[in-house]
C-alpha cells in the first residue's frame, strides 16, 4: 500500500507519539525498522502518519522501546485501532484538510474548552452568522464552497447529539458579542441561539466582560482533552490558518491560561443575562 499523501492531524499525532517513545529509548529509526523486519523508510512513514499501523504493532513497538506508561500505550493502541470514517470525510478533497482535522479533533475529545475573543465559537454559529463571517474573508469564494463551509461548520454540532454529549466550556469575550460581521437581525438571532445552546446539558457559556482585567496575553484557542492528559491538543486560530500544538510544555501553558481566564468570567447565569442585554441593544 502506498504512503498516504495527506495524513490527518490525528494520524500524524499517533506517529509523533511513537517517535517520542523511540527517541526516549535512545533507539535509531534503523534499529526500530530492523525489529519490524523492514527498512528505515518504514519507520519514517509510520512516524509521519503516512503509513497506518495496527494496535498490535503499536504495542510491540512500545514494548520494544520499554515504554512503561501503560495508560499511554493503551491510548495509542486505541487510536491505531480506529477504522471508522467520520462524517467529515464527506468533505475530503472539497475543503482544506484543516477543516477536517478540527472536526476530527472535536469528535474524539473527551472534553473541550475554548476561548473566543472576536467571534462566537464556530460550533455554536447559526447558518446566517457563519455565512456572513466566511463571506467577509479576504478571498471571494464560489457559492458552492461557501455553502459547503457553512454546512460543515454546523455539522460539527453532532458532538452534542450523542447519548453522552461532549462537555464543552466556552469563554467568550464581550467583543465577540458586539462585533458587527452581519446585520442586526442576524446578530440578534445568533445571540439568542447562543443563549439556547448554553442550556444544553453539556455546555457552559461564560462571558469575559470589557470590565474584566486581563493580566496576560489572551487569544482565541480550543483545548481538546484526550483520554489521558499526555494526548491533549490545543488548536490555535490565526487570520489565515490554524495549527495544532501537542508539546507537553505548550499544552500545560494553555491549560493554565484557561484556568486564569475562567477566574475573570461571569458565571453561567450572569452570562446568560449579559447576552440577553447585548441582544436587546442591537
Amino acid at each position: 500500500m502506498p504512503p498516504r499523501s495527506y495524513p490527518t492531524a490525528r494520524q500524524k499525532r499517533l506517529g509523533a507519539e511513537l517517535r517520542k517513545l523511540r527517541e526516549r529509548a535512545g533507539m535509531s529509526g534503523s534499529e526500530a525498522a530492523a525489529f519490524l523486519g523492514g527498512e528505515r523508510a518504514q519507520i519514517s512513514h509510520i512516524e509521519s502518519g503516512r503509513y497506518g499501523v495496527s494496535d498490535q504493532r503499536v504495542r510491540r513497538l512500545a514494548a520494544h522501546y520499554s515504554a512503561g506508561t501503560k495508560h499511554l500505550v493503551d491510548a495509542l493502541a486505541s487510536m491505531a485501532e480506529e477504522r471508522t470514517k467520520g462524517w467529515w470525510e464527506d468533505y475530503r478533497g472539497i475543503l482544506s484538510p484543516g477543516f477536517l482535522d478540527l472536526a476530527e479533533l472535536e469528535h474524539h475529545a473527551i472534553y473541550i474548552r475554548t476561548i473566543q475573543m472576536l467571534y462566537v465559537p464556530g460550533v455554536f454559529q447559526t447558518e446566517a452568522y457563519a455565512r456572513a463571517l466566511i463571506r467577509g474573508g479576504l478571498t471571494d469564494l464560489p457559492a458552492s464552497e461557501l455553502n459547503t463551509r457553512v454546512e460543515h461548520r454546523t455539522r460539527r454540532r453532532e458532538i452534542f447529539d450523542r447519548p453522552q454529549p461532549t462537555p464543552f466550556e466556552a469563554f467568550i469575550h464581550e467583543a465577540a458579542l458586539r462585533m458587527r460581521y452581519c446585520d442586526a437581525d442576524t446578530m440578534r438571532e445568533q445571540l439568542e441561539f447562543l443563549r439556547t445552546v448554553s442550556t444544553w446539558p453539556s455546555v457552559t457559556v461564560r462571558i469575559i466582560p470589557f470590565s474584566a482585567q486581563i493580566t496576560s496575553s489572551v487569544h482565541s484557542m480550543l483545548y481538546a482533552g484526550a483520554t489521558i492528559p499526555a494526548l491533549d491538543t490545543v488548536q490555535i486560530d490565526s487570520s489565515f490558518n490554524s495549527g495544532f500544538l501537542d508539546a507537553e510544555a505548550q499544552v500545560a501553558k494553555y491549560r493554565a491560561l484557561l484556568d486564569s481566564v475562567e477566574s475573570i468570567t461571569l458565571g453561567p447565569k450572569e452570562s446568560d443575562q449579559f447576552i440577553q442585554r447585548v441582544a436587546k441593544e442591537m
